[in-house]
Order: structure tokens, then sequence, then C-alpha cells
């Protein structure tokens, strides 16, 4: 049976990666921590494959409205560095991503993906995983769906909106909308 994670200290990374600006670097949950920011760590299956640049390049193209909301966007999978380089050189019109706004990490030891409870084993690869960490570590949202099925930035950015608030958001609570009040 699977261990409850949510509402918990999120599982702590360093990871190798590709930054925005094509350099190598690396990433971590601390450098976030540290810097005050929302978390929006998200994994996805291998990279040149179909539904994951859609979502990869959807999170891309809004990621200003991340930055607007102090969150920082990583993007995780269990492939190389080099792919990941090699994948954003490639340009969107044939499968690529192209420039995009924020890290590719690559979790090659599978360490983080286990740690998340997102790895297939036998395939060595990461389910579609999305959690949402506060500046605090907290782990505060996870989402974990099958691989065929590419994930909703709109929701994403609404949940991350939510979650700041504090307060009680009822069903289908929209930005703007009032809170439920105790």
């Amino acid at each position: 049976m699977a261990e409850r994670m949510v509402g918990k200290q999120a599982p702590s990374f360093v990871m190798d990666a590709v930054l925005p600006d094509k350099n190598m670097g690396k990433v971590s949950l601390e450098e976030n921590i540290k810097n005050d920011k929302w978390t929006v760590l998200f994994f996805y299956p291998m990279d040149f494959t179909f539904v994951c640049p859609t979502e990869i390049t959807a999170l891309s193209d809004r990621y200003e409205e991340f930055e607007d909301l102090d969150a920082e966007v990583i993007g995780v999978s269990t492939d190389t560095i080099h792919t990941h380089l090699a994948w954003i050189k490639t340009d969107r019109k044939e499968n690529g991503l192209g420039d995009i706004n924020y890290p590719l990490a690559a979790d090659t030891n599978h360490t983080v993906s286990r740690e998340y409870g997102i790895l297939i084993e036998e395939e060595g690869i990461a389910l579609r995983g999305l959690f949402i960490i506060s500046p605090e570590g907290e782990l505060m949202y996870s989402v974990v769906n099958h691989n065929n099925i590419g994930r909703d930035v709109d929701e994403t950015l609404r949940v991350l909106q939510a979650l700041q608030t504090g307060g009680l958001c009822p069903a289908n609570w929209r930005p703007g909308q009032a809170t439920l009040t105790v």
C-alpha cells in the first residue's frame, strides 16, 4: 500500500538539469526553499515521445504566470541531460521542444522518481506525476495519471493559486473568488 505524502515534508532532491539557457546545472528543492519559492515539480515518461512535448511546451508557454505566483517549474524524466538537450535543440515542428523557460532535470538513477512514488520499476520510467511544494518544503498537492494523458496547465495554475490563498476553496473555485469562512 502506498504511503501518504501530501501534508508531509517533500522528499529532498538535487538533480542535474538542462537550464533554460541550455547550460548544464543543478536544480534542488533546497534552493527553492531558500529563495522562498513554490515548486511545481512534474515528471514525464521519456524524451522524444508524443504527449510529453505537448505538456512541456504548454507549461513553458505559460511560465510567466508561474513566475508571477513565485513558483519555480521543474520538469523531470529518467532520461539523461544530454537527451534533454538534444530534445530542446530540436524544433517544435519536428516533435522537439525548442526553447523552454524552465529546467529539465535528469533522474537517471531513478532515486527521485522512486521517492515520489511514480517510478514504473520494470520500465525504468516515470508516470505523469505532478507535485506542488510550498516554500517551506511541505508537499501540498499530488496528482498522478496514466502516461497516455497530458495534464492541464490551467488546472495546475488554479490549484497553485488555491493553495496560496491559505483558505478553504470550494469545488470549482477560481482565482478571485471568495474562499469559505469557518
